[in-house]
């Protein structure tokens, strides 16, 4: 799901667009004023936005450049204007991808996956270190200091879900939802045993926690334990 910000003065376009995006998950919000539009879109970034060029208050390819003075929110333009050179002057402008109307709205939300896969793999981290652990994301290895551990992919999937959501408490379900695919069902005791692996590769265990901090009756988080151990103690 993602949230598209549709800059069109057709009515009927932008109305066509709003169900069929809505339809499929989308938040969709709406403008057929292009001033309008950069100034919602700079003021409340969408993932990603549909700008049409015949605008009439002013050129879309106006409002493209002067959004990307202030902002690098991704942008599909819409327009019925197919020369190769309007189509060089849109890409040099900054546009992130380009429609020529018509277009059927199964190949715009194509083009938005597209961009938004683009963006997702442009903004993700290489790389996450807490502690003494370090995660290659690219590389999918996984050091604890200068030795190299050999994780299952569960386990290297289980190890990055919980450090990308570092001090935060996880439930079991999220884990079995996220990690395992299993929104609707799946054993607890399945992640159950994949942590007891996991604590055993990290040199830990669940009477002598490290990384892996169990809340008793919610779910459990991974820390720094360096951090852990400098915490000031609540002594009332």
């Amino acid at each position: 799901m993602a949230e598209v910000y549709i800059i069109e003065d057709d009515t009927g376009i932008r109305d066509s667009l709003t169900r069929a995006l809505e339809s499929r998950g989308h938040v969709v919000r709406s403008t057929a004023s292009g001033m309008t539009g950069l100034a919602e879109a700079v003021a409340t970034p969408p993932d990603v936005v549909v700008l049409d060029l015949g605008l009439p208050d002013v050129d879309g390819l106006d409002v493209l450049r002067m959004l990307r003075g202030t902002s690098s929110v991704p942008v599909i333009v819409a327009t019925a204007r197919g020369a190769e050179r309007d189509i060089i002057a849109l890409l040099d402008a900054g546009a992130d991808d380009y429609l020529v109307k018509p277009y059927s709205t199964g190949e715009m939300e194509a083009r938005l996956r597209a961009v938004l896969r683009r963006v997702s793999a442009e903004t993700a981290p290489r790389r996450i270190r807490i502690g003494r652990l370090d995660i290659d994301l690219a590389g999918h290895t996984v050091h604890l200091g200068d030795e190299p551990l050999d994780l299952t992919r569960k386990e290297f999937d289980l190890l990055v879900h919980l450090a990308s959501n570092q001090g935060e408490v996880v439930t079991k379900r999220e884990l079995l939802a996220d990690v395992w695919r299993q929104p609707y069902g799946g054993s607890d005791k399945t992640v159950d045993v994949h942590l007891s692996w996991l604590r055993r590769k990290l040199g830990e265990s669940a009477s002598e926690p490290s990384y892996l901090q169990t809340v008793r009756g919610v779910g459990i988080k991974l820390v720094d334990p360096g951090r852990e151990r400098d915490a000031p103690c609540d002594e009332s």
